[in-house]
């Protein structure tokens, strides 16, 4: 055991010669891995007597040590080191003048909803909310379509656990409004829906909006009126043509498309709509003997595309700011 004290030399001057972290390490595994200088006595101590055993084994511990704590010395000038050169390497220069604030913009999808809404309200609609994940009654049933009804299969649905859904449109606001509020009714209800669908013109999420007047009185004369109003602000032509198309929607009869005629000449569909189904007002507490209504539903980011000439639904959900600074 008498070579402790030149091994432990020999390893500090080993620890102080090296050039980096990575050959700092090495000289610890010399000395104190499995093999090493200083674990290899360690190992002779089973040779020695008692007494011998407890001399030798307290000057190894101390060499060990005191080799542990020249390493920590030397490895944590390497870190201090390196942190020097990154922060000199990273400075910024204080007397530069600012980049500036960027301003930031509304998504394309929400200026169309904020316009949407601007418009409706000037014709007296408010605007209602609700939840996301919806209960099977207030998705469908309440809408007069029951369990294992043909009509659920128009909705490719995402159902979560407990048998709730992700809203397939934003229909169950107005079913939620209707059973806390009694008419006269005339609410717009704006949101997020999702559908087992994803192409250039469908996304698995896709944002709705559905109108509701409940009165006495209202008839299909008013949802024309009304339609057709909204569509020729949105669209800022006063001679814009509607079509109002025969169709079957299960919480509204009568039904109809709504379809307006382009520059070029081509009918396209932008909605749907109806009076709304005597089964729904019962559904929700209202006697459809003394009131009626109708309802409507519009994409949000259709009226996006066709307003911004945007031929591809996905471009407005990729976040590419090059495509979305076009709209601020």
């Amino acid at each position: 055991m008498s070579n402790v004290d030149v091994i432990l030399k020999e390893g500090l001057a080993a620890l102080d010669a090296a050039a980096d972290l990575v050959e700092l390490e090495q000289v610890k595994a010399r000395y104190l891995g499995k093999s090493g200088a200083l674990t290899e006595l360690l190992k002779q101590l089973g040779k020695l007597s008692p007494e011998e055993r407890k001399s030798a084994g307290a000057t190894i511990n101390a060499a060990k040590q005191a080799f542990e704590t020249r390493h920590n010395e030397v490895r944590d000038g390497f870190n201090a080191a390196k942190l020097a050169a990154q922060l000199a390497a990273e400075s910024l220069d204080v007397t530069l003048p600012g980049r500036g604030i960027t301003p930031a913009g509304l998504h394309p999808v929400t200026l169309t909803l904020e316009r949407i809404t601007g418009l409706f309200a000037t014709m007296g609609f408010e605007v209602a909310d609700g939840p996301e994940i919806e209960s099977d009654f207030h998705n469908f049933q309440a809408l007069n379509i029951p369990e294992n009804h043909p009509a659920r299969a128009m909705q490719d649905t995402f159902y979560v656990e407990g048998g709730d859904v992700l809203r397939t449109h934003t229909s169950p606001i107005q079913v939620r409004y209707m059973l806390d509020n009694q008419p006269p009714i005339k609410i717009v209800a704006p949101g997020r829906v999702y559908r087992v669908d994803s192409d250039a013109t469908h996304s698995p999420m896709f944002h709705q909006m559905e109108g509701l007047w409940i009165d006495q009185n209202v008839s299909f004369a008013d949802l024309k009126a009304t339609i057709t109003e909204f569509l020729r602000r949105f669209f800022e032509r006063d001679d814009m043509q509607v079509r109002f198309r025969p169709s079957f929607f299960p919480f509204t009869e009568t039904s109809a498309e709504i379809d307006v005629l382009d520059e070029q000449g081509r009918w396209l569909e932008v909605g749907g709509s109806g009076m709304v189904h005597p089964n729904v007002l019962r559904n929700v507490g209202i006697d459809p003997e003394k009131y009626t209504g109708f309802a409507f539903g519009i994409g949000l980011d259709r009226f996006a595309m066709l307003r911004y000439g945007v031929n591809d639904l996905r471009l407005f959900f990729e976040n590419d700011l090059t495509f979305l600074k076009q709209f601020n």
